[in-house]
């Protein structure tokens, strides 16, 4: 009797890592929260910004970082410079994760520019705004989004930790969840925090966690 043969099925490539990409925002300085710096040179941490570059350091023990990038602005490359010396990994710039480009706006305080009509349509409408001789939020959107994207490509499977800043990675995070851009205001970024987004091939990023200041982060990445 003749006996029936069966074809084997085929066996399904593995499943590559997802991608984590960390999006730190830079340590406290002397003007946060009272001017609007922008990419104007020479802004430091302050005592208190670099405590907090140091706890970022600290939160990510445990967790196989495979790559640094940071804003070359100083604020932001000095807070990488705990987590460098801890990984034994350089720290790469990247014009992508700079700050937005206020224009005429640059160091401006931000109580006057709060005053000016114009700050109803940053805050409600960012989306149709233009800061003068400057970037739009569009632009940056467009910028950070492309930059993340590349560095996530670049390091598919590992861990990329990224120091930029408050409105480039709000805008990041509000790309990542699918808000619209008019939204991203609703979106609070602290000084020395991290959010996390997750990428998986043929899968919409997974936003883990937005504007985290304290929990250790190997969580993130079971072993």
């Amino acid at each position: 009797m003749a006996t029936a043969t069966t074809e084997s099925s085929p066996v399904p490539a593995p499943s590559r890592p997802a991608t984590l990409v960390l999006l730190v925002r830079h340590g406290q300085t002397p003007t946060t929260g009272s001017v609007l710096p922008g990419r104007a040179p020479g802004l430091h941490l302050s005592d208190r910004g670099r405590e907090q570059a140091g706890r970022v350091a600290d939160r990510l023990a445990g967790l196989p970082v495979d790559a640094l990038y940071s804003s070359p602005l100083e604020r932001a490359c000095e807070t990488a410079e705990p987590t460098a010396a801890r990984t034994g990994l350089a720290v790469k710039h990247h014009d992508g994760l700079l700050e937005c480009d206020f224009g005429g706006w640059t160091g401006a305080a931000i109580t006057d520019l709060a005053a000016l009509p114009e700050w109803q349509t940053v805050q409600r409408s960012p989306s149709q705004f233009r800061f003068p001789d400057g970037e739009s939020f569009p632009e940056m959107q467009a910028r950070i989004v492309g930059a993340v994207e590349a560095l996530r490509d670049a390091h598919a499977g590992g861990v990329v930790v990224c120091f930029s800043h408050a409105d480039p990675i709000k805008a990041a995070v509000a790309h990542a969840l699918g808000t619209p851009l008019d939204l991203f205001q609703r979106i609070f970024i602290s000084p020395g925090s991290v959010s996390a987004i997750s990428y998986t091939e043929g899968q919409d990023p997974a936003v883990l966690m937005v504007n985290s200041t304290a929990e250790p982060l190997s969580a993130l990445r079971p072993s």
